[in-house]
């Protein structure tokens, strides 16, 4: 391996702007941000809310004229 040609590898605080956590991690750059973290990401917190896809295929199909019982 060569000497003196791979970036320094530098413990650094990783700081959510959304709410301001900050945690420690390692990076080659000096100052890392992230737009959300594990702290207020809706999966995590569990307030995540599924896209509800009931009546959209019978809707649809009502639209565009299509009976799904043809088939």
């Amino acid at each position: 391996m060569k000497k003196d040609i791979h970036p320094k590898y530098n413990k650094v605080t990783v700081v959510c702007t959304t709410c301001g956590n900050t945690f420690e991690s390692g990076s080659i750059l000096k100052e890392v941000r992230v737009d959300t973290c594990s702290n207020c990401h809706p999966f995590y917190t569990g307030k995540q809310k599924h896209a509800s896809a009931d009546g959209r295929v019978e809707r649809f199909n009502k639209r565009y004229g299509m009976d799904s019982k043809k088939n």
